[in-house]
């Protein structure tokens, strides 16, 4: 397994559909300093070599701290950095798959849309490291997925799942008393986090909500 997420309670997102390339360094700094306990690059429009190419800027950041960085959906690209972690989707390859080409010691984590899927997740969590339910509400991030609501957060944390898992979609400041609500420990917050000025001030915020 690549990490204990235990105690994590924020994950973040650099998502190159909200942050040009040419600030991604400087966001990536922002969301460390203000606490990430993991963060994802999603750059779901770039090839493999760009992402690489996105890579090889960020992960010099990344020297020295314990936060783990994710690649979205390219094991290709995270193969190419030691100790470079991997997000799948329903539609990619297995967890088994994954693991068994990443090997252990990088982060291994899985989307679920579903009772089912978040189901399936806990069946593969001798490859996981951590799953994520959503999208909790609408999100542009997905504009495809229909939101799972509050419903899914409840079923899962009902579960009390020993594998972290992280409530995403559509999570902003003045709704994620609700997610908290239903049950979520741990959170992804995308454009909340990413549009505002001081992204490190607003992770802040979150952690602080999510462990009072």
């Amino acid at each position: 397994m690549g990490a204990d997420l235990h105690a994590a309670v924020f994950y973040a997102i650099l998502d190159t559909g909200y942050v040009p390339r040419e600030n991604l360094v400087a966001k990536c700094r922002a969301l460390l300093a203000g606490g990430a306990d993991i963060i994802q690059l999603r750059a779901k429009r770039e090839s493999t070599s760009e992402r690489i190419g996105i890579l090889d800027t960020l992960v010099p950041l990344f020297e020295g701290t314990e936060v783990p960085l994710i690649v979205n959906d390219d094991i290709e690209a995270a193969l190419r950095f030691p100790g470079l972690g991997l997000h799948v989707g329903q539609d990619d390859m297995s967890p088994g798959e994954a693991r068994a080409r990443l090997g252990p010691g990088r982060v291994l984590g899985l989307s679920t849309h579903s009772p089912e899927q978040a189901a399936g997740a806990l069946a593969h969590s001798d490859a996981l490291d951590y799953f994520a339910v959503g999208p909790v509400f609408a999100t542009p991030t997905k504009p495809d997925y229909t939101p799972v609501g509050l419903e899914l957060v409840r079923h899962v944390a009902e579960m009390e799942p020993e594998l972290p898992w992280f409530a995403i979609g559509g999570i902003k400041r003045h709704n994620l008393s609700q997610v908290l609500a239903a049950g979520a420990r741990r959170v992804v917050a995308v454009s909340d986090v990413l549009c505002a000025e001081d992204s490190s001030v607003v992770i802040a915020e979150y952690k602080t909500a999510c462990r009072s």
